[in-house]
């Protein structure tokens, strides 16, 4: 959100026009991951994908700045995200100034997500303090105050609890101004969607936990109302906020019987055994008519842009089908 209220031209381009971003997973198990991840950036960019999104778990994952690095110099038109930072994996000035020089490098495509962080176990693999929920949102809302501050027209400076910097000032600044689009990852009703309101320009909700089918769009439309009512606490129109879901892993193939051979290859236990309690709902197969039907129904409920992550970066089917036999029918 512009400082004057103003949306950013990213959240006005999809008020009318569903779109869908691109994110990959490169598995361990594969020969040059690194090089995956940007094929599999590059060929977003050619099936038409609006976004192209790297993940944040630097204890055991690709580098999201390096890899984004890259394609900003590989690709031309593709916007490019981070969903999501870990916010205490990096002091936020140091964010911003990657970010700066991201947007500048892509000239103005970054979209930068960000998050409380939630993996404890990587937190202790960097030997950093893993404090509770509420500690660890506060420092969330210290960085989004650093971070914008830092790309201001003067020197900021903020003394915190968990963050500080003295006149600090990123030059030169992002291309996007006054801010590249901010992100928060978390559907957290009475805080995360609280702080979406009041500093970010999207949301970025999922159906983990939820009940599968017609109850998964009802939670949506649940959590997007609680939205909707911060917004009006802070005087701010919710048509400012672009309302993004993220579908943790998709897999998608032709038909039910190549679908059961592909779940079967990436979960031998099945889905279920991998994915249950809190995580239900991360992962979803489908053939491209079950697809269709599951993104139209969150449409209904009030979703305007989707951030998919397809479980291998090297699995071009599910990419393919995504772009070419869902989207266009999602769009109508």
């Amino acid at each position: 959100m512009a400082i004057n209220g103003t949306p950013s031209p990213w959240v006005v381009e999809h008020r009318d026009r569903v779109g869908f971003a691109l994110q990959v997973f490169p598995l361990e198990t594969r020969e040059k991951p690194g090089r995956q991840l940007v094929a599999a950036g590059r060929l977003a960019e050619t099936l038409g994908f609006d976004a192209f999104f790297v993940g944040d778990h630097p204890a055991w994952g690709l580098d999201p700045w390096i890899h984004l690095t890259a394609l900003a110099t590989a690709t031309t038109r593709i916007r490019l995200g981070t969903n999501v930072l870990g916010i205490g994996y990096r002091h936020p000035l140091l964010t911003a100034r990657l970010a700066a020089d991201l947007d500048n490098l892509s000239d103005g495509r970054l979209i930068l997500g960000v998050g409380c962080g939630w993996d404890a176990n990587e937190y202790a693999a960097f030997g950093l303090p893993f404090p509770p929920v509420p500690e660890r949102q506060a420092a969330l809302e210290e960085a989004l105050a650093i971070i914008r501050g830092a790309w201001g027209d003067a020197p900021f400076s903020c003394c915190g609890q968990h963050f500080s910097v003295a006149d600090a000032r990123i030059s030169p600044p992002p291309t996007q101004r006054p801010s590249p689009p901010l992100l928060i990852g978390g559907g957290g009703e009475r805080v995360t969607l609280r702080q979406v309101a009041q500093y970010a320009d999207a949301c970025s909700v999922s159906s983990f936990g939820l009940v599968s089918g017609s109850a998964t769009a009802d939670g949506i439309k649940r959590k997007l109302a609680v939205l909707r009512h911060h917004c009006r606490e802070r005087g701010r129109d919710d048509a400012t906020i672009l309302r993004t879901h993220f579908t943790g892993w998709l897999l998608l193939a032709e038909d039910e019987a190549r679908l059961a051979a592909k779940v079967a290859r990436y979960f031998p236990a099945g889905i279920g055994r991998r994915f249950g309690g809190p995580w239900s709902g991360f992962a979803l197969a489908a053939t491209p008519e079950q697809a269709i039907a599951h993104y139209r129904a969150l449409v209904d409920a009030g979703i305007q842009y989707f951030i998919v992550e397809s479980l291998d970066a090297d699995d071009e089917e599910t990419m393919r089908l995504l772009a070419e036999r869902v989207v266009p029918h999602v769009r109508r």
